[in-house]
């Protein structure tokens, strides 16, 4: 279903995941991965507590919601995500055949959903979702700015 409504509601779950990372020291971005209406698993950032180059958001969900399912395809899965995916992550919703992503703020260094590329309709690919940008962007990208001027001021 493409509910603003709806999208809200689940940014909301991403935004409450994403702002568990930054006390931690991990950029603020967090990722829900949902299901029929169900959610089917939610995520944050862990690369610097996990010393994992790869442990975006939204891959980690992607993980654990594979995990929950028995089988790597999320077909029929919407991914929401609080910051626009990089081509790693963009990548990986092509692989795991995930029908949508829902982003928060667009990521002008690394968006691949759209800003820097686009990997969700890229011709040369097996496969294409759909992108919904910009849900509940200021709030997202609100945090993300708050978590770099806290980092800038501590060193």
């Amino acid at each position: 279903m493409n509910s603003p409504e709806l999208h809200r509601s689940y940014m909301a779950v991403a935004l409450a995941q994403a702002r568990l990372a930054a006390p931690i020291g991990e950029v603020p971005v967090g990722a829900v991965v949902v299901r029929d209406g169900a959610i089917l698993s939610v995520a944050h950032n862990r690369r610097e507590t996990g010393a994992d180059p790869t442990a975006h958001a939204e891959l980690l969900a992607m993980r654990e919601a594979a995990l929950a399912q028995g089988h790597w395809r999320l077909d029929g899965c919407t991914v929401y995500v609080t910051l626009e995916p990089c081509a790693m992550c963009a990548g990986a919703m092509v692989n795991a055949r995930v029908s949508m992503c829902v982003y928060g703020a667009a990521d002008p260094k690394g968006g691949f959903l759209g800003t820097l590329g686009d990997l969700s309709q890229h011709p040369a690919l097996n496969h294409r979702f759909e992108v919904v940008p910009g849900v509940e962007a200021e709030e997202c990208a609100a945090l993300l700015r708050s978590f770099f001027q806290d980092l800038r001021r501590r060193r």
